[in-house]
């Protein structure tokens, strides 16, 4: 079977985001994007039964299926095999009891009671199938929620067909909900941050990190994108999905009902915990050791209660401040991976080169423990909610010579680490979000900017790579240089200068581009700004 198109465009997306956008008028973002994917979820599931019954139904007329009853006792005996739950559930078909069947919802959608009837609809289908208990928004009937304009939507949605097997195979609803994840996202500014990583960031980090088999865990997983895109890459590779298991865990309840339904929908069984828990103080995955690791986490949050773990376990280089959890989260992600593992996890390029709080020194020891493998930094305005310059860390226990099954061996890079300058690559999507290219590929090419970023870390670090140091784009560095450097991890200090053509490039590209490295070099400026008050208060003390 071919791989699914991971591409979102389907050439409806834009009409049912206007049609969503019926009831922005009484709902902020933050809680419009639950009705809204909640309902998605409710049609998904019935379609899908509905297909699941049809196909019964065909089955018992049959004479050459094992199901087929003679017309005499037949309608005695379909209704039984019809709302026989087992048939259902046998096939990974959820069971939606009558009054939760989308016809049925359709069928009272301006009546005034249909907010009521849309959350029995949500209950109904959670005590049906435990799995998703507490999971399934319960918000329709609130008063804040125009019954008009829902009923408009419950139409607007009966029009679009999710749940039967066609769709399932090119992931149509997979697509929609990613779609929309992301104009939610765009839409809560800031906020979005919690739930949705940006595709071009995801793939970028699966496409590098390849996890075909193990574990795969991510602390911080908001809706749970780097599960989809996980499992993604395996199908377009002709990889097992059974041969990943996905370990997750997520502080916001409401990001963590969003995931459930996330992941559920595409088929992925995650273990993310019986609640929503912080992951610093309540893990819920102590003796979890990954195999891959990927994260989002948030950046520079000073309210994670480092003052109460200053004796944890995992600060194996250093307790970070209590200031700032960018190291508490580089240090958690360590502590679960296996002796062979491999993470990959965004961070602001402030922890490239901050010294505050001790970070320096943890950073230092880091890199004298040699677990530091590559540094991406990537262009600006990637993300919705942040103009703050990012990176990409990947981390590892094991440089040494790694053999591996199906697949090239890893050859020795102990002491070394990759640096790779990726500010100049992406394409302004719209004037303010910008993309990097491939991101809607199967399988990247080497010709966009994803697969270039991917196969420059996989030429790196495979014994039959053919690697080369690029002037201005990429650099393996000894721990020598990185000394030298004080440690300061900034793929720009090491990458060099390249002769880069600037003619042909478009004026609005040329103004982001330059915009952004602006804003990188404040970013920067700030982080030295402590350093250098400490020098001038010990010369005005000397």
């Amino acid at each position: 079977m071919s791989p699914p198109s991971t591409g979102p465009a389907l050439g409806f997306e834009s009409v049912l985001w206007d049609a969503a956008d019926l009831l922005r008028s009484n709902l902020d973002p933050a809680e419009y994007k639950h009705v809204v994917l909640g309902l998605l979820f409710l049609k998904y599931v019935s379609d899908a039964f509905t297909e699941r019954r049809d196909e019964l139904a065909a089955a018992v007329a049959d004479p050459h299926s094992e199901y087929f009853v003679p017309e005499a006792e037949r309608e005695a005996e379909l209704e039984m095999v019809l709302e026989d739950r087992d048939e259902y559930t046998a096939e990974n078909v959820f069971w939606v009891p009558l009054e939760a069947r989308w016809e049925h919802l359709k069928a009272h959608a301006f009546r005034p009671e249909i907010g009521t009837l849309v959350d029995d609809a949500m209950v109904a289908i959670e005590d049906a199938n435990p799995q998703l208990r507490g999971a399934l928004p319960k918000i329709f009937a609130r008063p804040a929620l125009d019954k008009e304009n829902l009923g408009k939507l419950i139409v607007r949605f009966s029009e679009l067909g999710l749940g039967s097997r066609e769709h399932r195979d090119t992931d149509v609803l997979g697509r929609v909900y990613e779609y929309f994840l992301g104009r939610f996202a765009s839409a809560e500014g800031k906020g979005g941050g919690e739930f949705y990583t940006p595709r071009s960031v995801v793939r970028l980090l699966v496409e590098m990190l390849e996890p075909y088999e193990g574990r795969v865990y991510d602390p911080c997983c908001g809706s749970g994108g780097l599960f989809v895109q996980s499992l993604a890459f395996i199908e377009a590779h002709d990889g097992r999905r059974d041969q990943v298991s996905v370990y997750g865990q997520e502080s916001n309840p409401t990001t963590w009902r969003l995931a459930r339904m996330n992941l559920a929908i595409r088929g992925i069984e995650a273990h993310l915990g019986h609640k929503h828990a912080d992951t610093f103080r309540e893990d819920l995955h102590p003796d979890l050791r990954a195999d891959v690791v990927l994260a989002n986490p948030p950046f520079n949050i000073s309210q994670w209660h480092g003052e109460k773990l200053r004796d944890d376990v995992r600060w194996r280089f250093g307790a970070p401040p209590v200031g700032n959890a960018n190291y508490a989260w580089m240090q958690h992600i360590l502590h679960h991976l296996t002796a062979t593992g491999t993470a990959g996890f965004v961070m602001a390029n402030g922890s490239l080169s901050t010294s505050t709080g001790g970070e320096g020194a943890i950073r230092r020891k880091m890199v004298e423990a040699d677990v530091v493998d590559c540094i991406v930094a990537l262009p600006p305005q990637l993300f919705y909610q942040t103009q703050i310059p990012v990176s990409l860390w990947f981390l590892t226990k094991h440089k040494g010579r790694l053999e591996r099954t199906g697949r090239p061996a890893l050859r020795d890079r102990t002491g070394e680490v990759l640096f790779i300058d990726a500010r100049e690559m992406g394409t302004m999507e719209t004037r303010v979000h910008r993309i990097l290219t491939g991101e809607d590929d199967a399988r990247p090419g080497p010709e966009t900017d994803i697969g270039r970023i991917a196969a420059t870390y996989h030429a790196w670090r495979n014994a039959d790579g053919d690697y080369a140091d690029v002037p201005g784009f990429c650099k393996s560095a000894g721990r020598d240089e990185i000394e030298r450097n004080r440690f300061v991890l900034t793929p720009g200090r090491y990458v060099g200068v390249a002769t880069v053509e600037r003619e042909g490039e478009p004026v609005g590209e040329a103004i982001q581009r330059l915009i952004g490295e602006v804003r990188e070099q404040l970013a920067e400026a700030r982080e030295m700004d402590p350093t250098i008050e400490n020098v001038l208060s010990l010369l005005e003390d000397a």
